[in-house]
């Protein structure tokens, strides 16, 4: 199959400042303070390596579909084509409602309580829509602004990030720590290893990004993939260092009681703790910056989705995009439903239930892998390395998604996903009807 260069104005690094801007978020700020009340400083690392490698595999996996259709939509895109449009119209509204709008109204509401510590912010809610709306702007002009006002953020988060490292590597403890969590034994136990893979995954989520605006590289069959793995093995060993230095420097009370505070994180104790208040001040600001880029990348990948749901005739036309140009309607589109929720909603949100329905979706995209030989043989056949890694990718994902569910996720949570999936298929078969009387 060819692979000609595009005019897009994405490349390898703008391609891996998608996936860091996406996968560096809250979670990497809170979760080690949750696992550490029942388990200890190594379990909580080897429970970050389990998580990183899941996240490789799917990244591989992905590369694998990337390279074989270069195409922007994303999970919608590769399940329409390669299973049914049934489940690419489900995942396009998964996407939407969950994947996207309602973490960019929970990171700008998070931005406003973080900013509100530094500075007096008397309307959160307003400053939170502002955000949105600027980020929409910054989005909505042309692709090469879009570009660089998304690689600016990013380089300034990673470079925030780098510093905290440096600072807790430099100044913090070095020793191991010999606290023991005091919801558990200190040894290995199956049930917090793997319920606090829910933690993980949602910190790891984003790998994915790339693919979103996959047709906007200059050469998508290489540099998506690329991207993908490059961004999310450069930030799983990021979030290695930062937890070394979150569980190096903090005991389980410590971080207990940072994570019943909702305007704070552990990156903020533990620099409190090494230099003092101000500067404990100026992390409040980078984790706001934080979210801030996690915002602009899905602002610029969500849009995607919709746009070429549009294209395909699932969604009004006003939502597609013109060649050359960035996907105007779609942009306004979640900048509205992410707008709706930061007035309708607060940050506290259905965390466990999110994760999954992204885990299910990830998973559905790497059996295309397997699907392709029966359903498109005019594609070439994946490689055998891409069909392993897709194969690990869904083992891992089903034994997470079954302790879940089992566990972790309550009936109320699991109803809510479920009424999200039937909706969209409704939808869809209302649409398909539609479209056929045309």
């Amino acid at each position: 199959m060819s692979q000609g260069r595009g005019a897009g104005a994405l490349d390898v690094w703008s391609g891996m400042g998608l996936v860091a801007a996406n996968m560096i978020g809250a979670g990497v700020f809170l979760s080690a303070g949750y696992m550490a009340q029942t388990m200890s400083a190594g379990w909580i690392l080897i429970d970050w390596l389990f998580g990183l490698a899941l996240a490789l595999a799917g990244a591989r996996a992905y590369a694998e579909v990337a390279r074989l259709i270069p195409r922007s939509g994303g999970e919608y895109r590769y399940l329409s084509e390669l299973i049914h449009p049934s489940f690419g119209y489900m995942a396009g509204w998964a996407s939407l409602l969950i994947g996207f709008s309602a973490p960019i109204a929970i990171n700008a509401l998070g931005a406003a309580a973080f900013l509100g510590t530094v500075v007096d912010v008397p309307y959160p809610r307003a400053l939170a829509s502002g955000f949105i709306a600027l980020l929409a702007l910054s989005h909505g002009v042309t692709l090469v602004a879009s570009k660089w006002s998304q690689n600016a953020l990013v380089a300034l988060k990673v470079a925030l990030l780098v510093g905290f490292v440096v600072i807790g590597l430099a100044l913090g403890e070095s020793s191991w720590p010999d606290w023991r969590p005091p919801g558990g034994s200190g040894g290995f136990e199956i049930g917090p290893f793997m319920g606090n893979m829910f933690w993980i995954a949602f910190a790891f989520s984003g790998w994915n990004a790339a693919i979103y605006a996959a047709g906007e590289f200059r050469d998508p069959g290489r540099d998506v993939a690329r991207s993908m793995l490059l961004g999310c093995a450069a930030v799983g060993g990021l979030y290695l260092l930062v937890n070394w230095v979150f569980v190096a420097n903090l005991t389980p009370e410590d971080a207990g009681a940072v994570i019943g505070d909702q305007t704070t994180t552990l990156a903020h104790a533990v620099t409190a703790k090494l230099i003092g208040g101000p500067a404990a001040g100026f992390v409040s600001i980078a984790v706001a910056l934080a979210f801030l880029s996690a915002m602009s990348a899905m602002t610029l990948v969500g849009p995607r989705v919709y746009a070429a749901m549009a294209e395909d005739g699932f969604l009004p036309r006003a939502l597609a995009a013109r060649a050359g140009r960035p996907p105007v309607g779609s942009i306004v589109f979640q900048s509205a439903v992410s707008i709706a929720i930061v007035w309708t909603h607060s940050v506290r949100s259905a965390l466990d239930s999110v994760g999954a329905l992204l885990i299910l979706f990830s998973a559905l995209t790497c059996t295309t892998l397997f699907a392709i030989r029966w359903r498109r043989p005019d594609l070439p056949r994946p490689r055998p390395v891409a069909l392993a890694a897709a194969a690990a990718y869904i083992a891992l994902s089903a034994w997470v998604l079954f302790y879940g569910v089992r566990h972790r996720i309550s009936p109320q949570l699991l109803a809510g996903a479920a009424a999200v999936l039937l909706a969209s298929l409704i939808a869809y078969l209302v649409t398909e009807r539609l479209r056929r009387r045309r």
